[in-house]
């Protein structure tokens, strides 16, 4: 009988973590020799549907896939195996055996918030090295701010109540449940219930008991009872089970070793405002009431401006998937070329998928109040006055360069940044309206690209 796969990828396996296009570019490459430096950027064209800015996350694990890559015997048997490399030149295979990423990176720090056509990271490296690394580098970007924005607008609606990552069951697959919890805690959530992402990245585990619990004891105060008597220190009982008023009045009896109630259906704000009442009334003015059940950012503002009286909530399917945008098209694209022995810009004329040409650095300016005011993308060794240069150096020569932050270091970033905003950026619907504009200098690199076209800006 064959052992069952787990498809969790080490790092044995990161040299074949990518689009099978990008091992046959690269193969490619050198064979015709075809290997001067290039630089790539990733950006997101635009933003999505209903959100006014993006918060990076996803660095650390784009770091570390860099400083690890490479390829195994194993994986390079497996390619010569294939029909489309039988007429590769066996040297190819030693090129594929020293194979490592030597580069430079430039990127934004992880909580970061940016906006459409900015890039989050620049990787410089000979053309094989820059094009190989794209795959990886866009699915660990593109899933961990998507789902970073996301928890930062839930956490924004709840108006400085704690929010808890739910979500490790909602999630698609383990590992990117994982990434989410990761995601979560940088957009603001307290704590995880996946208890891999609590231990591993130092996250608060959060959980109580399911209604299994409840329905496998003879009655709700049995199962009450039996819960405190073993978590004295965390009694959090889920109510609505049967009845929830009658759940309320039942979890008030274990009087003050209580510790909050958990709401997970029916009409939240009305629940909520009865249910503070039977604990009040029993003295149990120290109970918090969680609320729980498909809730996002708009659910959570609507029950708050109607008065619901909850103190925490445990968000899960909408967090971890971003359910309303699930998927966020950061891209990756080549925007300069060494030709002749100098960097030469290069441009992308697709309709609708144009691109700048030539290295970039981001600027940002702030108003009088430290407000975002506009940013300016610029060349990357320009300086502009009074502006904040946001790409930083992380990788030279591939070696790490970069003090990497704790996660609590970047999670604080995202919360200056979130609070930096202007109010109308903290909208939940429509688009942003933020200036973003090109230096001079960008402007006249556009002039002069390697095919000799002039892009119009």
């Amino acid at each position: 009988m064959r052992e069952p796969l787990s498809l969790f990828p080490g790092d044995d396996v990161l040299g074949l973590m990518t689009d099978f296009y990008e091992l046959t570019m690269v193969a490619g490459y050198w064979s015709t020799g075809h290997m001067p430096r290039a630089t790539f950027e990733a950006f997101v064209r635009a933003l999505p549907p209903n959100r006014q800015y993006l918060l990076t996350a996803g660095l650390e694990q784009a770091v570390h896939y860099l400083l690890n890559l490479q390829f195994t015997g194993r994986d390079i048997d497996w390619l010569r195996s294939l029909d489309e490399f039988r007429h590769v030149k066996p040297g190819f295979w030693n090129y594929l055996r020293a194979f490592r990423f030597d580069g430079d990176v430039w990127a934004v720090p992880e909580g970061t918030v940016i906006f459409g056509g900015e890039p989050l990271v620049r990787i410089a490296a000979s053309l094989p090295v820059a094009q190989l690394v794209e795959t990886y580098l866009l699915t660990t970007l593109n899933v961990q701010t998507l789902i970073a924005t996301k928890a930062a607008r839930i956490c924004d609606a709840a108006e400085g109540r704690p929010v808890v990552d739910f979500g490790a069951r909602r999630a698609h697959g383990p590992q990117a449940g994982l990434l989410a919890a990761r995601a979560s805690f940088i957009g603001g959530c307290v704590g995880t219930s996946n208890v891999h992402a609590a231990r591993t990245l130092g996250i608060k585990p959060v959980g109580t008991q399911a209604h299994s619990w409840i329905m496998s004891y003879d009655d709700e105060f049995q199962a009450f009872q039996a819960y405190a008597d073993v978590f004295p220190q965390n009694t959090i009982c889920l109510i609505d089970t049967y009845d929830t008023m009658e759940g309320a009045r039942t979890a008030a009896r274990l009087g003050h070793v209580l510790k909050g109630v958990r709401l997970d259906s029916g009409d939240l704000v009305q629940l909520s405002h009865k249910v503070r009442c039977v604990l009040d009334e029993a003295g149990l003015n120290h109970v918090k009431i969680v609320g729980s059940s498909d809730l996002n950012e708009f659910t959570i503002r609507e029950m708050l401006a109607a008065g619901a009286r909850i103190d925490l909530f445990g968000v899960g399917t909408d967090m971890v998937t971003s359910k309303d945008q699930p998927a966020l098209s950061v891209v990756y694209k080549l925007v300069e070329i060494e030709k002749d022995g100098a960097p030469r810009p290069v441009v992308k004329l697709s309709a609708g998928k144009a691109t700048l040409g030539g290295a970039k650095q981001l600027f940002r300016f702030h108003d009088g109040s430290g407000r975002f005011c506009r940013d300016v993308l610029a060349k990357a060794d320009e300086t502009l006055e009074g502006g904040e240069a946001l790409m930083v150096p992380v990788i030279h020569s591939g070696k790490l360069v970069a003090e990497l932050p704790d996660l609590t270091a970047i999670r604080q970033r995202a919360r200056q940044q979130i609070g930096s905003l202007p109010p109308h950026l903290r909208e939940f619907r429509g688009l942003a309206d933020y200036p973003v504009g090109l230096s001079d200098g960008l402007r006249r690199v556009q002039e002069n690209p390697v095919q000799g076209v002039q892009y119009d800006i």
